[in-house]
C-alpha cells in the first residue's frame, strides 16, 4: 500500500506546477499529463510494462464464480498481477466497476484499466447503420449520433469505442461496407471528423465522452474480390489518395487511437508494416496517440507466411509500431524475453506504454478510475427519449429516394388501403444492423409499427416469406429462404385489393458486417419472386429496401414505380421510415456508394480514372473499354437521391482569380421549383484535366445541405484553394499544378453542369 500511495503522491503533485510560462492551457495540460506519465513509468517494471500492451476480451461473468482454470484462469491471474492494460466487451457499470476494482485495488501498481467497446453505430440505443448515417451528407447530425453513441457507453463504463471506421470502399461484396462511409475519400474525411468529435467531444475526460479509434490502418476496405481478411495490392497512388487521407483527417481531429487492419499491404500483414505504422503514422504525420491491433491480428501473421511462430510475430508487431495487442497473447508471452535477449529495445516497450498511460491520463482514469461507474447515471442516460429523438431524426435523414414515378409517394394519409408485405416489415430485430453488440433483441421499432402509427388507412400485412431460416447470431452463418414460398398466396391476396402495396424487402442485420462477404448482391432468396407475384396483381408498389450494401435492383429499377433506400436504421426505423412514407419527412438522402447493375462491374466507383479509350471510336467498333453485355455506369450514382419537390441549378460561375487571392470561389444558384419545402445535397466536382499522374474524371471537392421552401432560391458559394486542386504524387508529396479544370455542380455526381477553370503557373 505504501507503494500505491507514493504513485498517488507523484502524480497528483505533479500537476502543481507553478513555474510560469507561455505554453497555452492545452499544452500546459499535454505537458503535465507528460510528467505524470514518465513518474508512473519510471516505477514500473518490464513486466508491468508489457502488461499495458495487453489486452483481453471479457473473459468471465465478472458477477459470477472466479475461473479456476483454463484460459479464463490464466487471464484473470494476469488481472491480478496487474499484466492487463485494457479489457473489452466487459459492459455496465457493476461488471465495469468490478474488473476495474481488480486492477486498481489489487494490483502492485493501481494503473487503471482502458474499457474497450465496438460501438460501431450506438450502444443501446441504435443508430442506422455508419454508411446509412452517411447517406444523409448531414455531418452535424452524425455527430450528434455518435455522441448519443458516447454518452450511453460512458455511463455504462466503458470509455473507449472501435469506431470510426475510415476505410473507402469500392466493393459493395465486402460486408463491411455498413460499417464505413462508403466509396468518396472527401466525404468520408469529413465524416470520420464529425464521429470523432461525437465519441471525443472538446474534453476526453469528461463523463459523457469517449475515447475514438479510426481503423483500419490500411487499406482493408479494398481486399481484393471483397473477400474481408483478404490480401490488398493498390498502387501509390491510390494509396496517398484514396485510402489515406480519411486517416489524415482523424489524426489532424486529434483521434485517441488507430487500428491496424488485418490485410497485407506489399505483401507486408499491416500489424507488422513499419512502412504503415512508424513511417507513415507516427513519422511523416507525427501522430502521438497509439495504435492497437485488430482481433489476434498479431498471431496471424503466422498463417500469413510473414511469421514463423509467435514469437517472431510479436517481434515484428513490435518493431513495427503496434502498441497494443489485442487477444492474440503473445505481447505478455514473448515481449519480455526479447527485451532481455536484446532483440526488442527498451525504448520501444517504453514509447508504446506512455501512448497508453497518456489516453488513461486523458480519460481521467488515474484521477478517478471509477468515474465511468455511476449507476444512477447509466439508468439516467441509457436508452432515454433525448438519445432515441436524436436517432430518429438521424434514421430520417439517411433515408434516399430512389424513384417516385407517378408520384406514388408521400402515400395519402388517410382513404386507401394499404397492403404492407415481406417478413422484414414486422422485423424488429434486422433494424439493429450488425454491430448492435448492447442493444435489446427485438428492440427496434419495425415498418408495421411505424405504419400503425397512421390509422386514417386500411392496413393489412402479409409475410410472404422469410428471408432467412433457423437461428441468425453475430458470429454465425446465415442461411438463407431459397426454396419456401408458403407465404406468397396471402401475399398476393392483400395485394390485389390494395390501393398501394409497400413492399419491405432486402437483407437482415447479420447478413452485412464483419466476414460477411457475398458474391450476389441481388434480393437474397425468393424475394425476387415474391416482388414479381405480387407486381402481376397490383403494380403499384413501393419498394422499401432494408440492407446494409448496394444491391443490384435492375428489375425494380425497370418496372416498380417507387424504391426507397431505407438501410438498416436502428433503433427508430419503423418510424423514420413511416414518416418519409406518409410525407411528414421529404427524403434529402443522397447514395454515398453507387448501385452496380451487375456483380461484374465491381469495383464500381465514380471517381474513375479516364482511360486511354474511354468512348467508342465508331459505331460497333469494339476497340474501347467498355462491356459487351452491360453499361458501364452504375443503376443509382454516387451523390444520387431524390426528393418530394424538384430542385434547378442555374448561373453557375466563377467570380474570383486564383493569382489574386490565393482561393477561387464559385456560384450557382439553386431553385426549388417543386410543390414541397425541402432539402438538397449541392455538390462540387473538380476534373484536373492534365496532371503529372493521371487524375480521376470527376472528385468531390464541396457540399452544402441547402434547405428551401418551395419557390425558394437560392446563391450558393464554394471556395477552392490548393487544399481542393492539388493532389499527392507518387511519393507521396502534395502538389498543385497549373492547367485546366472542370468544375461540376449539380445533385449527383453524374451531374453535367459545368464550367472551365484554367490556374496559370505563378
Amino acid at each position: 500500500m505504501k507503494l500505491k500511495l507514493f504513485i498517488l503522491f507523484i502524480v497528483l503533485t505533479s500537476c502543481n506546477d507553478s513555474s510560469t510560462n507561455t505554453m497555452s492551457k492545452k499544452d500546459q495540460n499535454s505537458s503535465q499529463i507528460d510528467r505524470r506519465v514518465d513518474s508512473v513509468l519510471s516505477l514500473m517494471t518490464l513486466s508491468e510494462k508489457i502488461g499495458q500492451m495487453n489486452q483481453y476480451n471479457g473473459f468471465w461473468e465478472v458477477t459470477g464464480p472466479v475461473p479456476a482454470e483454463g484460459d479464463a484462469a490464466k487471464k484473470y491471474d494476469h488481472l491480478k498481477k496487474g499484466l492487463v492494460g485494457s479489457m473489452l466487451n466487459i459492459k455496465g457499470v457493476e461488471e465495469v466497476r468490478r474488473v476495474q476494482k481488480i486492477a486498481v485495488e489489487e494490483t502492485r501498481l493501481g494503473i487503471p484499466l482502458i474499457i474497450g467497446f465496438d460501438g460501431i453505430h450506438g450502444y443501446k440505443t441504435i443508430s442506422p447503420i455508419p454508411l446509412a448515417e452517411a447517406a444523409s451528407w448531414d455531418l452535424e447530425t452524425i455527430r450528434k449520433s455518435a455522441e448519443v453513441s458516447a454518452a450511453e457507453m460512458a455511463a455504462s463504463g466503458i470509455n473507449w469505442t472501435f469506431a470510426p471506421m475510415v476505410d473507402i470502399s469500392r466493393d459493395a461484396r465486402w460486408g463491411r461496407v455498413m460499417e464505413g462511409a462508403g466509396e468518396d475519400p472527401f466525404l468520408g474525411s469529413l465524416i470520420g471528423i464529425a464521429r470523432i468529435k461525437g465519441f471525443q467531444g472538446d474534453d476526453l475526460s469528461a463523463t459523457n465522452t469517449v475515447a475514438a479509434c479510426a481503423k483500419h490502418f490500411a487499406g482493408y476496405g479494398f481486399s481484393e474480390s471483397g473477400r474481408d481478411y483478404n490480401t490488398v495490392d493498390v498502387g501509390t497512388s491510390t494509396l496517398f489518395n484514396t485510402i489515406f487521407p480519411p486517416f489524415v483527417a482523424a489524426k489532424e481531429a486529434g483521434v485517441a487511437t488507430f487500428m491496424n487492419s488485418f490485410n497485407e499491404l506489399n505483401g507486408i500483414p499491416a500489424t507488422g508494416n513499419a512502412y504503415l505504422q512508424r513511417d507513415i503514422l507516427k513519422g511523416d504525420w507525427d501522430y502521438k496517440g497509439f495504435v492497437v491491433s485488430d482481433w489476434g491480428s498479431i498471431g496471424e501473421m503466422i498463417p500469413h507466411g510473414y511469421a514463423e511462430n509467435g514469437r517472431e510475430a510479436a517481434l515484428k508487431a513490435i518493431l513495427a509500431g503496434s502498441d497494443m495487442d489485442m487477444e492474440s497473447y503473445l505481447y505478455i508471452a514473448e515481449l519480455e524475453k526479447l527485451v532481455e535477449e536484446n532483440k526488442v529495445d527498451i525504448s520501444l516497450i517504453d514509447d508504446a506504454v506512455r501512448r497508453i498511460l497518456k489516453l488513461k491520463f486523458e480519460l481521467g482514469l488515474f484521477d478517478d478510475p471509477y468515474k465511468y461507474c455511476d449507476l444512477e447515471r447509466e439508468k439516467a442516460v441509457v436508452n432515454s427519449k433525448e438519445n432515441h429523438d436524436v436517432v430518429l431524426d438521424m434514421a430520417k435523414k439517411s433515408i434516399v429516394l430512389l424513384k417516385n414515378e407517378g408520384q406514388l409517394l408521400p402515400l395519402k394519409k388517410e382513404g386507401q388501403k394499404i397492403a404492407l408485405i415481406g417478413a422484414l416489415a414486422s422485423d424488429k430485430n434486422s433494424p439493429l444492423g450488425s454491430w448492435r453488440l448492447a442493444a435489446a433483441d427485438n428492440s427496434a421499432i419495425s415498418v408495421l409499427e411505424g405504419m400503425q402509427q397512421y390509422p386514417g388507412n386500411e392496413l393489412k400485412y402479409a409475410k410472404g416469406a422469410d428471408v432467412t431460416v433457423g437461428e441468425t447470431a453475430f458470429i454465425s452463418e446465415v442461411t438463407i429462404n431459397t426454396d419456401d414460398k408458403s407465404g406468397f398466396q396471402e401475399a398476393v391476396n392483400i395485394a390485389k385489393k390494395a390501393d398501394k402495396v409497400v413492399m419491405v424487402l432486402g437483407e437482415i442485420g447479420f447478413q452485412t458486417g464483419e466476414g460477411r462477404s457475398v458474391t450476389s448482391l441481388d434480393l437474397p432468396g425468393v424475394q425476387q419472386e415474391l416482388l414479381e407475384a405480387v407486381f402481376k396483381v397490383n403494380p403499384n408498389i413501393i419498394l422499401v429496401l432494408n440492407n446494409g450494401r448496394p444491391l443490384t435492383i435492375n428489375w425494380a429499377a425497370e418496372h416498380i414505380p417507387a424504391i426507397v433506400e431505407a438501410w438498416h436504421l436502428g433503433s427508430e426505423s419503423g418510424h423514420a421510415i413511416a414518416q418519409v412514407l406518409y410525407g411528414d419527412y421529404n427524403p434529402s438522402g443522397k447514395l454515398p456508394m453507387s448501385f452496380p447493375r451487375s456483380v461484374g462491374q465491381i469495383p464500381l466507383y465514380y471517381n474513375h480514372k479516364n482511360t486511354g479509350r474511354p468512348t467508342i471510336p465508331a459505331p460497333n467498333l469494339v476497340f474501347w473499354s467498355h462491356y459487351g453485355d452491360e453499361d458501364n455506369d452504375p443503376l443509382y450514382p454516387f451523390g444520387y437521391g431524390l426528393s418530394y419537390t424538384q430542385f434547378e441549378y442555374s448561373n453557375l460561375q466563377i467570380v474570383d482569380e486564383f493569382a489574386e487571392k490565393g482561393e477561387i470561389t464559385v456560384k450557382v444558384d439553386l431553385q426549388n421549383s417543386g410543390s414541397y419545402d425541402g432539402k438538397e445535397v449541392v455538390q462540387l466536382y473538380l476534373h484536373d484535366l492534365i496532371a503529372t499522374i493521371t487524375r480521376p474524371v470527376k472528385e468531390l471537392k464541396g457540399m452544402e445541405m441547402v434547405a428551401l421552401a418551395k419557390g425558394e432560391s437560392k446563391t450558393v458559394q464554394f471556395v477552392l484553394t490548393e487544399k481542393e486542386l492539388g493532389f499527392y504524387d507518387n511519393n507521396g508529396q502534395w502538389r498543385t499544378e497549373a492547367g485546366k479544370f472542370e468544375v461540376f455542380v449539380g445533385g449527383s455526381s453524374q451531374t453535367k453542369y459545368k464550367i472551365e477553370l484554367e490556374i496559370k503557373q505563378q
